[in-house]
Parts: structure tokens; C-alpha cells; sequence
């Protein structure tokens, strides 16, 4: 019985290389800024708030002071899920 021949396989090639591509951020360049606000806010007004034993920033909201700072806070974890 012949022998079969040998196939020779073709060297790898590796594909070829992709260009870079610039990454743009389109207009959501206020959600960064908006946040942090948000954030440092909501940070000042419970700082504020046990700092001055309740009197400030709203007297008549007493300890509703606190879940308005959280509130704020929570609305820069809201504005956060904007950021691309």
C-alpha cells in the first residue's frame, strides 16, 4: 500500500493589528460635575447639620435635615448611572 504524503500546514499568521480608535464622550460632560455636586452637598448639608446641633440648614425640618442630605446624595448616585 502507498504511503500517504505529508501535508505541510501554512505557518500562523496572526490577524492583523486594529487601529486605535478615539473614545469620545459625546455630551455628557455635566454628569461628572453634576454628581460630585450632588455629593458634596448632600456631604455639607448633614455636616452642617450635626455641627450646629440642629439649628441649620433648615430649622423647621428638625431631623428631616438628615434624610434631605441623603436625599441629595442619593441624587448623585441617580445623576452617577448617566456617566458613559
Amino acid at each position: 500500500m502507498p504511503k500517504s504524503r505529508i501535508r505541510k500546514k501554512a505557518d500562523f499568521t496572526p490577524p492583523p493589528a486594529k487601529a486605535a480608535t478615539a473614545i469620545k464622550l459625546g455630551g455628557r460632560s455635566w454628569v461628572a460635575p453634576l454628581m460630585l455636586a450632588f455629593f458634596i452637598v448632600g456631604l455639607a448639608w448633614i455636616v452642617l447639620f450635626y455641627v450646629t446641633q440642629g439649628s441649620l440648614p433648615v430649622d423647621a425640618f428638625g431631623n428631616w435635615n438628615i434624610v434631605v442630605g441623603f436625599g441629595f446624595i442619593a441624587g448623585g448616585f441617580v445623576v452617577s448611572t448617566q456617566w458613559k
